[in-house]
């Protein structure tokens, strides 16, 4: 059953038209940058030390909490379609996370569509994963990413696998977008109950960013990819999400591949549940993405 708090959350997203916005083609994307935070403060960082430098085309700002003791980095790729972001909630999810795991973190404000398309995307992820393992081992680096976050560091991780790099600890995916043509005949139904996403919006974004490529491209729906020596995975699933049918799939390939996946499934949530404001769930979830770090630093 959903939380009383939820239920208030999804009158609040009805009110500001989120629904609607993602409804529409084109999407609006310079009405979703106006909630863009690419400067945050040490408030919004609960007060975590940073210091931001430019890699390739991203710009990452790096998060040192107080008393860090490991030498592991958690990589974070926020959400937002591929056209916005990072935003608030982005920001205080991993100050959350890296404190509370006394971990550094680098958050990757990477390039946007529709400017660039996801080749120069993703090769500056690609970047910024080699920027940072000239300083930390790859087995101690997690890669967290929620929505289009969650398909650019499964995209990195292919690219990786193909070109024979040391691969990350792990990855944490929270609701990832990780097959851009929603083709898949149960979206449909989802879009009726999602009280966020549309498929309407969500694809147009896509198709901004996908350039010449097909929407079912590997570069940029992971889903088509190889999973053959893929790291451990954590994913973060909603069954009020039209992205959660593709992942799925996504799953039975992993295992098919006999990889290792956790599936952790929010009852009745949306899309990003782990990161929304105010949500006793998100607590929870976030909760659990701790623990996981914590019991990866202390096998590490």
């Amino acid at each position: 059953m959903s939380s009383v708090r939820y239920l208030l959350v999804k009158l609040v997203l009805k009110l500001k038209g989120e629904k609607k916005s993602w409804s529409l083609d084109p999407i609006d994307y310079h009405k979703k940058r106006k909630q863009d935070v690419h400067t945050p403060n040490t408030k919004l960082l609960l007060s975590n030390v940073f210091k931001t430098k430019e890699i390739c085309t991203s710009i990452v700002t790096s998060i040192i909490p107080e008393n860090t003791n490991t030498d592991f980095l958690l990589l974070y790729c926020h959400g937002g379609a591929f056209v916005y972001g990072p935003t608030r909630e982005n920001w205080i999810a991993i100050a959350k996370i890296a404190k509370q795991t006394r971990s550094h973190a680098w958050m990757v404000d990477y390039p946007k569509a529709p400017e660039n398309t996801i080749k120069t995307i993703t090769e500056s992820i690609y970047q910024v994963y080699l920027e940072a393992i000239k300083t930390y081992n790859p087995s101690k680096i997690i890669l967290i990413g929620d929505s289009v976050g969650g398909n650019l560091i499964m995209t990195l991780t292919q690219r990786l696998l193909k070109e024979e790099y040391k691969l990350p600890n792990r990855l944490i995916a929270i609701t990832p977008m990780v097959d851009a043509s929603l083709t898949n005949p149960k979206i449909e139904k989802i879009d009726l109950i999602d009280p966020i996403l549309s498929i309407n919006g969500v694809k147009s974004a896509k198709k901004m960013c996908a350039g010449q490529l097909l929407l079912k491209d590997q570069m940029i729906s992971p889903v088509y990819g190889d999973f053959d020596n893929f790291p451990p995975v954590h994913l973060f699933t909603a069954t009020n999400d039209i992205c959660t049918p593709d992942q799925e799939v996504l799953v039975d390939k992993i295992k098919k591949a006999q990889g290792k996946i956790e599936v952790i499934i929010g009852k009745g949530m949306p899309h990003i549940w782990p990161i929304l404001p105010v949500l006793s769930e998100a607590k929870t979830a976030i909760k659990k993405i701790i623990s996981i770090i914590n019991l990866a630093i202390e096998d590490g």
